[in-house]
């Protein structure tokens, strides 16, 4: 869900040598050719309509040229939001999922903290957002991962070291 650490680990894995790509990023850069502003209601339109208009899978689908034109056997994807985009990333390779849990005020706060321009600044804003992530099919990603780790009572250092090992498990 929203908050729970994804590119903080992303960010963190980028630093020991990890190829990151950010499925926000994609729906982030597709705003900006449609020159709309990058907020959180502009953004979660936009997402819902790539969706509407080209498949449940879109927003993998449109970082299928970065994949393509990696040189890296191990790339991290931030923010899988539903069954439909792991399927279309499973044309690529090998897809494992590791889940980051964090309570909802955990997560509000995160997102409090960060400061991008799409993140909600009420509760409300925030729970609107939650809905219309759970509407695109995130639970099914998250009941069926591969591995968990909870965010509630981690340094930023310790989500990092605790994700980084998980992913080199997976790769031994």
């Amino acid at each position: 869900m929203p908050g729970a650490g994804k590119s903080t680990i992303a960010e963190g894995l980028k630093s020991k040598g990890f190829e990151i790509i950010n499925m926000g990023n994609a729906v982030r850069n597709e705003a900006k050719k449609r020159n709309l502003e990058p907020t959180g209601s502009n953004l979660g339109k936009l997402m819902l309509e790539l969706r509407e208009n080209n498949g449940p899978g879109a927003i993998a689908e449109l970082i299928k040229s970065q994949i393509e034109n990696s040189k890296s056997n191990v790339i991290i994807i931030d923010g899988i939001r539903s069954s439909d985009e792991i399927e279309v990333l499973r044309k690529y390779g090998t897809v494992k999922l590791l889940v980051i849990h964090a309570s909802t005020d955990t997560r509000f706060e995160f997102l409090q903290q960060r400061g991008r321009s799409d993140d909600p600044t009420t509760k409300e804003i925030f729970e609107e957002r939650d809905k219309r992530e759970l509407g695109v099919g995130i639970s099914k990603p998250i009941a069926l991962s591969d591995d968990a780790i909870s965010n509630n009572d981690l340094t930023k250092e310790e989500l990092i070291e605790v994700s980084f090992k998980k992913i080199e498990e997976w790769l031994k």
